[in-house]
């Protein structure tokens, strides 16, 4: 694997993690709409630094989901959880940045930072065994 390559993948997971630690700390102050929405670009970064091993890149956030299913999820690397986490927090971003009045709730919210939490930590071990690094 080309060095920029690996650069690539380590990079996306960075922004991942950093998205999830905001995703955290806007739940701990009742930012219940910030946190969803990071949560789910937490999900979104991951996702990209898997789609980068392949050299796979995509313009649209369906088309990035579409992709990770495709790939990772019908290929049999993941459980189809994953895919069920991605596509409802894509949903549920969508609606909590777009919709008038969309009610939020902390229960939903914290369903999601969890997601989000499994998510990245499924895709951590799966690109440290690719990878052969250490991503902490």
């Amino acid at each position: 694997m080309p060095h920029n390559l690996e650069d690539l993948c380590k990079y996306r997971f960075e922004q991942a993690q950093a998205a999830l630690e905001s995703s955290r700390t806007l739940f701990n102050e009742n930012d219940l709409r910030g946190s969803l929405n990071r949560s789910y670009y937490a999900i979104f970064y991951a996702a990209r630094s898997l789609l980068a091993l392949k050299q796979l890149e995509t313009r649209k956030h369906s088309g990035l989901v579409a992709t990770f299913i495709k790939e990772y999820i019908a290929g049999g690397i993941f459980d189809r959880e994953l895919s069920s986490i991605i596509k409802n927090a894509q949903r549920i971003r969508v609606e909590s940045d777009y919709e008038d009045f969309y009610i939020l709730s902390r229960e939903t919210t914290r369903e999601q930072v969890d997601n989000a939490e499994k998510f990245i930590k499924e895709i951590k071990k799966y690109l440290e065994s690719q990878l052969n690094i250490s991503l902490d």
